[in-house]
């Protein structure tokens, strides 16, 4: 399934969907690019789909500033493991984490290691 919108916001479309294989032009997987964008591999603003890659991306694998998702990397994360500089999720590693395995300067969790670890069983680093 392909759809790409007509309006656009400097060059870019402003909602791109793009789901499974397309046999015309020989994708094995739909790339979305879009400042919406939804598919197997979305890149834009809001990004949804098993790859996101955006400002706001939500997915499987999801990289930008807001990340939500299974496997996160971003500025703020939120996952099954998340990494940022500031990372919730049942594996967190960050500046600040959140989690059940907290890894960061100031981890807080079920087992929390860094400098100034909070909750459970802690693990001091570096003397903190």
């Amino acid at each position: 399934m392909r759809h790409q919108s007509k309006s656009t916001l400097w060059g870019v479309p402003l909602v791109s969907i793009a789901v499974g294989p397309d046999i015309a032009t020989g994708q094995v997987r739909g790339v979305a690019r879009g400042i919406v964008a939804i598919g197997d591999v979305a890149i834009g603003g809001l990004a949804i789909g098993g790859l996101a890659i955006g400002v706001v991306p939500f997915g499987g694998f999801s990289f930008g500033v807001l990340a939500l998702g299974g496997l996160t990397v971003g500025l703020v994360s939120l996952g099954s493991l998340a990494i940022g500089a500031i990372a919730i999720g049942g594996l967190a590693v960050g500046i600040k984490a959140v989690g059940g395995l907290a890894i960061g300067v100031y981890a807080q969790g079920g087992l929390a290691i860094g400098v100034h670890p909070q909750d459970g069983t802690v693990v001091p680093l570096l003397g903190g």
